[in-house]
């Protein structure tokens, strides 16, 4: 073996060295990082939670993870906020996986697919560690409870505020955040049942974001240029109106578009007040995450818990808006 070809050896061996033991490192350390330093600290401690997001980023799972956070601080709850940094079904799949080789005593996520969560959600369920879906359900796993919105209905009211908004006149472009995720494809249905009775109401296109307010901007540009009769947008996911907004506001169209948002971020109840957004649907993440915590200490302690429950869901125009200063209308007071 000569000279060079000894090297070569020598540097891939000591190259798989390394990055095998940072794979190990890090694959450890996942769901571990926000645990207490101190072994002792862990006595106060009743349990140890996971909450795994669909983007850790994502201003409305921040809220969720508010919630959540309170409720453990409240209950003496480790929690942990892990999950992939953009939306991305594999690695959300990871975490959740990763989270059972952890031995954590529950985990709080979404059940995005039937096709790739089911399968899993059912295995975490058979190794004893409770699963909680939270702001989209898995209805047809083992998962032990649900909280949070009534997707189909939430669209559904949707598509009466326009309805009611637009006197039943409208070419409506829809934007939703992903054509395969559970709770994005329930939104668009809901809306479509509502409107589908009205004559003078039409769904001229739907377009999909990947929850990107960059992108929903690109999409409703897109289809502002195809589609010049649109006169109105519904956007499902809370980065979709704030993106339809901005490219509205660029085009000085707001007179002529109406936008139907969801969520409310502060930025959307900007948009409101400014009129640029017409109307947007309410959920409460906040809440979702501290029950979602109350519910798996109920679980774990051996209490009945409904299997579903659905948090408040409301429509909110300008007028709803408390005058004169912003607001957070997603936190508990």
């Amino acid at each position: 073996m000569g000279r060079y070809s000894i090297m070569a050896y020598t540097f891939g061996a000591l190259f798989f060295i390394v990055s095998f033991s940072f794979s190990i490192f890090y694959g450890v350390k996942v769901v571990t990082h926000d645990l207490p330093s101190e072994k002792t600290s862990l006595e106060k401690y009743r349990y140890h939670f996971v909450l795994v997001p669909e983007e850790l980023d994502n201003e409305y799972w921040r809220l969720v993870e508010k919630g959540a956070k309170a409720a453990a601080n409240d209950y003496g709850i480790v929690l942990e906020y892990v999950g992939p940094k953009q939306s991305n079904i594999d690695d959300h799949l990871k975490t959740i996986e990763m989270s059972v080789a952890s031995k954590v005593d529950g985990i709080m996520t979404q059940g995005l697919s039937d096709e790739q969560f089911t399968p899993l959600i059912n295995r975490v369920i058979e190794k004893g560690i409770p699963v909680i879906t939270v702001d989209t359900d898995a209805s047809n796993s083992k998962r032990m409870a649900y909280i949070g919105t009534d997707n189909y209905y939430s669209g559904y009211l949707a598509g009466k505020a326009l309805i009611a908004d637009t006197k039943g006149k409208a070419n409506v472009a829809i934007i939703t955040g992903s054509f395969y995720k559970n709770h994005q494809i329930q939104r668009v249905k809901g809306f479509e049942d509502a409107v589908k009775a009205e004559k003078d109401i039409k769904i001229i296109d739907i377009q999909e974001s990947d929850i990107s307010r960059v992108i929903a901007a690109e999409k409703a540009y897109q289809i502002l240029q195809e589609h010049p009769e649109v006169n109105a947008f519904y956007g499902t996911s809370a980065l979709d109106g704030i993106g339809i907004a901005q490219v509205v506001k660029k085009y000085k169209k707001n007179d002529q578009i109406y936008i139907m948002g969801f969520d409310t971020l502060p930025e959307t109840l900007e948009y409101i007040r400014k009129g640029m957004i017409n109307a947007t649907v309410v959920q409460e993440p906040y809440e979702m995450g501290y029950e979602a915590v109350k519910m798996m200490i109920d679980l774990i302690e051996g209490k009945k818990v409904p299997s579903v429950i659905h948090t408040n869901t409301k429509i909110l125009r300008v007028e709803d808006l408390p005058p004169g200063h912003p607001d957070r209308m997603e936190e508990r007071q």
